[in-house]
């Protein structure tokens, strides 16, 4: 496999998942198939960036691979890096996900 192959290849999941997922494309034709397409599979598909990215990764991963396992090896590392590469052109931070502590009731009460 060559390195230009697999530098082509992460480009190319990173910007087909990224349309997929946060652009409306041409004629707004991509925001109206989000819209058609609700909270089915698809529709759910579409609205992680991460789970796009390892459904957008296996074409790549097939045309690019030479044999059975470097296609199989390929497919998680192109999706990996796309989402590298996401993570790093993103415009705010991830969302950090805290936990939640939850007082005890009556606790500030007046007497």
């Amino acid at each position: 496999m060559n390195f230009y192959f697999f530098l082509l290849g992460i480009l190319g999941v990173w910007r087909i998942t990224h349309l997929l997922n946060q652009e409306a494309g041409p004629g707004e034709i991509i925001a109206k198939f989000r819209r058609w397409q609700g909270s089915n599979f698809i529709g759910q598909l579409q609205d992680c960036f991460y789970c796009l990215s390892v459904w957008v990764a296996a074409p790549f991963a097939y045309v690019i691979g030479k044999f059975w396992l470097e296609r199989i090896l390929l497919w998680p590392a192109l999706s990996g890096a796309a989402i590298l590469l996401e993570r790093l052109t993103a415009e705010g931070q991830p969302p950090v996900h805290g936990h939640y502590i939850e007082e005890p009731e009556n606790q500030h009460v007046l007497r």
